[in-house]
């Protein structure tokens, strides 16, 4: 009887996957597997299956609130598993890992994997009534979801898993963590400071969450203090993510002088190369790539003293830990940064270590595997 090789990965964008997971599904075709990954299919699907990775396109909106619409695409997800019969499914976010678990269970299949990249708006939201709700409608899910002994989980830090753990969603021995997607590190590499003003880069979706709102504060007060710098944003809105920043809005600030909204950018080493400091004032993550990058390419970093954040940076390490939602200290940061550059050099080269030892594509692809082989047939991985 032979033996299945098949494992298929369930993710909301091909970009995403493209840009997070690629390097995990190349290490298993390498490994001899054969990978499918089902997504929301936009400009990646060609590069992506000439890597050997065969392409299922799903129509999945992550802002629908059609309750019929969503039951139909939990269906058409169990649908594909059905047909496909993989022997391991790896689940990528909350709608991947709401829907693609319910519908592993319906097409039996055997094992499933959800990696949680952060925790998502639900768990950031403030004590009100309805953000409460709202959560222990989640928690009650994924409680139903992890009761199954094919589940498993991921997480990207461990005050994550720690919180799952305490909520009684994820038992201890059926979760790992692996910090972080990673980078490739050949191409993230270090690049000496550029000459000239110093410069600013936030990198990524345009989010309340992610503190531009914080960030805008802080280049006001240095502003008003006659603080001569730039700050870059990198990044475009998330219509389909309540807490995003119109497009209206960041180009007033644009104007205004405050910031300089530069949209997507396809090469955020080249970016990175460009600028002196790196800032996310994120609410909370998993462990956000940017930070990693950033780090990879020898730039020190002012972010907030949260879970993923200070995964990536240690205080007065390679960085400066804030606390959240704390403009004036996240002012004060950037200001001590920006005036000295043997403290910058001294960061981003301490930072550039870090990820060698720890955060580099090669090491989250071979714990990802290792998680794989602990919870797989071990004849299957002769």
């Amino acid at each position: 009887m032979a033996i299945n090789r098949k494992i298929l990965f369930f993710v909301t964008e091909d970009w995403y996957f493209f840009s997070h997971r690629l390097h995990i599904a190349k290490a298993l075709k390498e490994d001899g597997f054969e990978v499918i990954l089902l997504t929301r299919v936009h400009q990646h699907k060609k590069i992506i299956e000439n890597q050997g990775i065969r392409v299922i396109p799903i129509d999945l909106k992550r802002e629908s609130r059609n309750l019929f619409q969503e039951i139909k695409t939990i269906f058409k997800v169990a649908g594909v598993y059905k047909k496909e019969k993989p022997h391991l499914v790896h689940h990528v976010a909350a709608k991947p890992i709401l829907y693609g678990s319910i519908a592993a269970r319906v097409a039996s299949i055997p094992l499933y994997v959800n990696a949680f990249a952060g925790l998502g708006f639900v768990f950031l939201q403030k004590k009100e009534l309805k953000s409460i709700l709202v959560r222990w409608i989640f928690i009650l899910a994924y409680r139903f979801i992890f009761h199954s002994k094919a589940a498993y989980a991921i997480f990207q830090n461990p005050e994550d898993k720690c919180l799952f753990e305490s909520l009684k969603i994820v038992k201890k021995n059926r979760s790992t963590l692996i910090r972080g997607s990673g980078v490739d590190i050949s191409h993230y590499r270090f690049f000496k400071e550029p000459e000239g003003r110093v410069t600013i880069l936030l990198g990524a979706r345009m989010l309340w969450d992610k503190g531009i709102g914080e960030l805008v504060q802080a280049v006001k007060i240095l502003q008003e203090k006659k603080i001569i710098f730039r700050v870059l944003l990198a990044g475009i809105p998330d219509p389909a993510n309540p807490n995003s920043v119109d497009g209206q809005t960041l180009q007033k600030w644009h104007n205004q002088g405050i910031i300089e909204w530069i949209g997507y950018q396809e090469d955020m080493a080249q970016v990175l190369s460009r600028v002196h400091i790196a800032t996310l004032p994120s609410y909370g993550e998993g462990v956000p790539k940017f930070l990693i990058e950033a780090a990879a390419c020898g730039r020190p970093i002012v972010t907030t003293d949260v879970p993923g954040c200070r995964e990536i940076v240690h205080h007065n390490k390679n960085g400066i830990l804030v606390p959240v939602r704390n403009y004036y200290a996240l002012a004060d940061s950037l200001l001590k940064l920006i005036k000295d550059s043997e403290l910058r050099e001294k960061m981003g080269a301490c930072g550039r270590a870090m990820v060698i030892k720890s955060f580099s594509e090669k090491i989250v692809a071979e714990k990802t595997m290792a998680f794989y082989k602990t919870i797989w047939n071990k004849k299957v991985w002769r």
